[in-house]
């Protein structure tokens, strides 16, 4: 039988992004940022005030907000004597993203802690400065899908994509974060019990309107790449200075550097003693909510 050329071509049914995609404004601040980052990377030491915890097997230590992680590691064995040659970065963190990471130094440990992020055996919380409207909730879960097109920017999907191919053969993946609003315009919140769970279907039912300065903490529950910067955008209360995630990059006057966003602390079982373990990196002075 000869084939058809006559009937249709029909494309594959691929899942559709919740989120907005970037705006056209970020290409350009990225690039510069990108550029003065790669600068400031190539110029950076760690010092031993940037040493938050160190032992024989791993040391943690705090980044600073515009340098690639790839200079914290190899600027690792100027301050440790009798360094080895096995340094890894058990986390990574983006280039705007100050505070907690890990660095371990052997390749048995470096497996260890890979594992035990996987298995999410690591506890997370990062605190973000925002701005948007004032959240009507204290806590609350966002749980998603994540994904990209090929050669496109990380979005949001509905949970029920989770599983479901991309163009490009990617697939759409889990995606969980617990927000807790830390104070508003510079004051706390009431204190309250009530906790909120989403699970994102579509579009948001939530208002963008609002410039109120929202500093929140995350605690993510998976791992993948720009997840709370999602989630905030997704919220309504996308993170200052994140172009990128349509946050605001002029506020006061004033045009940001970066995002805000800090890895403030990590809490683990050590790899090797199996003894608990608490790294918390000094707050920045934004996470006070009233800049």
């Amino acid at each position: 039988m000869e084939a058809r050329h006559d009937l249709p071509i029909t494309s594959l049914d691929y899942p559709k992004p919740i989120s907005a995609p970037p705006p056209p404004i970020s290409k350009d601040i990225e690039l510069k940022r990108a550029i003065e980052a790669s600068s400031k990377s190539s110029l950076f030491n760690l010092t031993r005030d940037d040493v938050l915890y160190e032992d024989e097997w791993l040391m943690a230590v705090d980044k600073p907000k515009g340098v690639y992680c790839e200079s914290i590691l190899s600027s690792a064995p100027k301050i440790i004597v009798d360094s080895s040659n096995e340094f890894h970065l058990a986390n990574r963190l983006d280039r705007d993203t100050s505070g907690v990471m890990l660095i371990t130094k052997s390749h048995k440990v470096a497996a260890k802690l890979v594992k035990a992020f996987t298995e999410h055996k690591i506890r997370k919380s990062y605190i973000a400065l925002s701005i948007g409207p004032s959240p009507n909730w204290s806590k609350i879960t966002v749980k998603s899908g994540h994904g990209r097109s090929k050669h496109g920017a990380w979005r949001v999907y509905a949970a029920l994509d989770v599983g479901r191919v991309l163009p490009g053969g990617s697939f759409v993946r889990d995606m969980e974060t617990t927000f807790e609003v830390v104070s508003i315009n510079g004051e706390n919140p009431q204190p309250s019990e009530s906790e909120s769970t989403i699970v994102v279907e579509g579009e948001p039912e939530l208002s963008c309107v609002g410039d109120d300065v929202v500093v929140v903490r995350a605690f993510p529950r998976s791992g993948r790449t720009h997840q709370i910067r999602l989630h905030c955008q997704y919220l309504g209360i996308p993170i200052r200075g994140d172009v990128k995630y349509h946050g605001m990059y002029e506020w006061r006057g004033r045009t940001s550097e970066g995002h805000e966003l800090h890895a403030e602390s990590l809490s683990l079982d050590h790899p090797v003693t199996g003894d608990p373990l608490v790294i918390q990196a000094p707050l920045p002075c934004w996470a006070a909510g009233d800049v």
